[in-house]
């Protein structure tokens, strides 16, 4: 590491779900570099949330409640972890958009202000993103070795899509995709339709918004909004107000018609069973 001016702690969260206000913390690792020079500090614990963990999650990071059952609340170690990380800078990757939100609205349950005033913060995701952009103009130049000429009209655009799925074709043939769980798809990017659009598409998104979703059972449920993770039928049975606010809003044409049929289909569920 290079000559630091202040402490730095990399740190990394899993939570229960993605949200930061309403999800918990259940594993922290923090690696703190000191601007002293001293060796690095390694610190790492399992929490118990006190809420459950949602399915999603778990598939996710593998830790169950059976883990977590015994291991201490955030608020039984809120005080240590406030004192590791002092007034270190903070490094991560996507930490700006969830590590470090996630992190200070636990400190404030338990009355500890995190403040980010006088903190630096390092988001490695961003250098990626940054450096490394994934825009047309980058993945002509990486797949094609060209250099993006008229770009934004709307035509070079085109033409410039063609030549990258051309090249996409060309070096991914007979490449397998390893996802982070080290499952297999094997040969996704070859000459047929119908294995791209299986591969590029999130097959539990129901609409292009993505407000729509299929849980883990197979059943529709909201991807948004105060009801979200909720079944989409048996939720706008319940609450009509909220049925007809979706139908009066600037909800896609596409959303608003699946809403319909599940609301439909769940009434007639309904009457079958009565």
């Amino acid at each position: 590491m290079f000559e630091l001016t202040r402490d730095l702690c990399f740190f990394d969260l899993e939570a229960t779900g993605l949200n930061v206000v309403r999800d918990r913390i259940i594993q922290i690792a923090v690696v703190k570099y000191f601007a002293d020079g001293r060796e690095p500090k390694e610190l790492t614990m399992l929490i118990n949330p006190g809420i459950p963990i949602s399915e999603e999650a778990m598939r996710v990071h593998g830790i169950t409640p059976k883990d977590v059952a015994n291991k201490p609340t955030f608020g039984q170690v809120a005080e240590e972890l406030y004192e590791f990380f002092g007034n270190s800078d903070l490094a991560g990757y996507n930490s700006n958009r969830f590590d470090v939100p996630l992190l200070m609205e636990e400190f404030a349950r338990v009355g500890l202000d995190f403040d980010l005033d006088h903190r630096r913060m390092v988001d490695v995701q961003r250098i990626f993103y940054k450096m490394e952009p994934r825009n047309l103009r980058a993945a002509l130049k990486f797949y094609c070795d060209q250099e993006m000429e008229n770009a934004h009209d709307a035509l070079a655009d085109v033409r410039a899509t063609i030549e990258v799925f051309k090249g996409q074709l060309s070096r991914y043939a007979g490449v397998d995709y390893v996802d982070d769980d080290g499952n297999v798809t094997e040969q996704p990017i070859r000459e047929d339709v119908q294995a791209i659009h299986d591969f590029t598409n999130q097959e539990h998104i129901l609409d292009v918004t993505q407000r729509l979703k299929l849980a883990p059972d197979g059943t529709v449920v909201f991807n948004f909004g105060k009801y979200v993770g909720r079944p989409v039928g048996k939720t706008l049975w319940e609450d009509r107000q909220y049925y007809h606010w979706i139908l009066n809003k600037e909800f896609s044409v596409q959303v608003k018609k699946l809403v319909k049929k599940l609301l439909q289909d769940y009434e007639q569920e309904q009457k079958e069973k009565g």
